[in-house]
């Protein structure tokens, strides 16, 4: 869709965006992608121009990507049943194989595909490479799903330093050279935390955190450690919110300076969230902020 706007407007909405600009120069933002933003065609496309865009203005993005339905998919085509419990996928010897393909191979090197047509310079990394994310087994009844216990983010910086955009899968291993399916979210706060990013972004299907989970007009735009917490208790956070709230705690208890849950449904969110004051979802800080 093509805006009938003139040249001078188009130059008033640059201008309007530096201050925004000049807040994130330089500074780390590592993006959570996943949900429909990851499966509609359209808005991947958009997601791929938005980091781009900020990369060449100086954003030193990072971007950790799950794909659980294309695991779901493959597991389905060579005749593995999927079984979660308690939202997350048992996970046998077997299945952390396919994990690994689909993530590190199939979904990575196509996110990488699509952010050098883009016009970016993008490089594809696992946990596995340079023992980035060392795990251990989280629960027996779920195999090889892995509980982070180290990050090593040299592989990631040193891809920065080079002006790379590093797209990071999320698979695991320990000294032994197990591989582990590990929970995305988790590893972009701990990615994040080791980073000490400005901030992380998560990518969700959601507005963000919801008085009303039913009504998208009791959005929170911002809250507190403290308050989340509250939330917690009186039961407003529940159901598939808790785990995306938690990453969010734990990004801020490992020093990231802000999180965002924001609604990866709406065009060019990355831009609204970033270089505007609108915003697109919900601001998680610290209590001193």
């Amino acid at each position: 869709m093509s805006l009938d706007i003139t040249n001078a407007q188009r130059a008033e909405i640059l201008t309007q965006a530096l201050p925004y600009i000049q807040n994130y120069y330089r500074k780390t933002v590592v993006i959570k992608y996943g949900g429909n933003a990851m499966i509609n065609e359209e808005l991947k496309q958009q997601v791929m121009e938005d980091i781009v865009l900020l990369r060449l203005i100086g954003v030193k993005v990072v971007l950790v990507h799950g794909g659980g339905p294309e695991i779901t998919e493959m597991l389905s085509k060579v005749g593995k049943e999927t079984v979660f419990v308690d939202g997350l996928r048992v996970t046998d010897k077997e299945t952390a194989e396919i994990v690994q393909m689909v993530l590190a191979g199939k979904i990575n090197k196509s996110l990488v595909n699509l952010l050098e047509i883009k016009g970016g310079k993008a490089m594809g990394i696992s946990g596995i490479d340079g023992r980035m994310i060392k795990a251990v087994p989280k629960n027996e009844k779920l195999g090889f799903v892995g509980t982070i216990t180290d990050v090593n983010i040299e592989p990631i910086a040193d891809l920065l330093k080079h002006h790379y955009i590093p797209v990071v899968s999320t698979v695991g291993c320990d000294d032994e050279g197990n591989v582990y399916n590990i929970n995305a979210d988790t590893a972009a706060a701990y990615i994040a935390g080791a980073l000490e990013a400005e901030c992380l972004i998560s990518m969700t299907d959601i507005a963000g955190i919801l008085k009303d989970k039913d009504n998208p007009e009791t959005l929170i735009p911002k809250i507190t450690l403290s308050e989340a917490s509250n939330l917690f208790e009186d039961g407003t956070i529940s159901g598939g919110m808790i785990p995306k709230v938690e990453c969010c705690l734990e990004a801020i208890a490992r020093g990231v300076k802000k999180v965002f849950i924001m609604d990866g449904r709406i065009p060019h969110s990355l831009l609204i969230e970033t270089l505007t004051d609108e915003g697109a979802g919900t601001m998680v800080v610290g209590d001193l902020i």
